[in-house]
């Protein structure tokens, strides 16, 4: 699976970055920037939480 972003529709809230620290990094404004697009098997319930979070679709998995 991979996490992709679509940076023109995040709006820095943050929500993302709680249950996936590990994949998703935030800026210094609050957005999103995903630090490894392949999400490891171990990781696919809290990517699934992270994209659930954003309020603006920003995120998605992609099998």
């Amino acid at each position: 699976m991979k996490l992709l972003l679509d940076s023109t529709r995040c709006q820095g809230y943050g929500l993302c970055h709680e249950p996936a620290p590990e994949l998703i990094d935030l800026d210094e404004w609050g957005y999103a920037q995903v630090r490894e697009d392949a999400v490891p098997a171990d990781g696919e319930d809290a990517v699934a939480a992270a994209v659930a979070a954003c309020p603006n679709s920003a995120l998605r998995l992609v099998k």
